[in-house]
C-alpha cells in the first residue's frame, strides 16, 4: 500500500527531433528526510501503526492541535498567553529604543568631530 502523499511520480513526454518519443519517469518526494526525533518516535511506534503511516507528524500535530484548543477554551489560558505577548512587546519596544539612543549617541560623535 502506497501512501500518494509521501512520494509521487511524474511522467516526461519528450517529442525528439527525428519524430521518436522519449518517456522520463522521476519519483518526487515530497517530504523532507525525519529528523532524528521523527525517525526514533516512528521506529518506537513501528509495531502499532501501519508502515507508510507518519506517527510523528500525527502526534506533532495532536498535541499543537490540543494545544490550541486548551487555550482557545480556557479563559485563563488565554489572559496567560495575551500577558505574556503584552511583555514580550515591551521589551523590544524598550530595545528598539535603547538601539535609537545609540544611533543619536554616534550620530552626535561623528558631528562633534567635523
Amino acid at each position: 500500500m502506497n501512501n500518494p502523499y509521501i512520494n509521487s511520480t511524474q511522467t516526461v513526454n519528450k517529442i525528439n527531433n527525428d519524430g521518436s518519443t522519449t518517456t522520463t519517469t522521476t519519483t518526487v518526494k515530497t517530504t523532507g528526510v525525519p529528523s532524528a526525533f521523527d525517525k526514533g518516535i516512528n521506529e518506537a511506534l513501528k509495531d502499532f501503526v501501519p508502515e507508510n503511516f507518519n506517527a510523528a507528524g500525527f502526534l506533532k500535530g495532536a498535541l499543537i492541535g490540543g494545544t490550541v484548543a486548551y487555550i482557545l477554551t480556557n479563559e485563563k489560558a488565554q489572559q496567560a498567553v495575551f500577558s505574556a505577548i503584552v511583555k514580550g512587546s515591551n521589551l523590544l519596544q524598550a530595545g528598539f529604543e535603547e538601539l535609537k539612543e545609540r544611533f543619536e549617541d554616534v550620530k552626535a560623535e561623528i558631528e562633534s568631530q567635523k
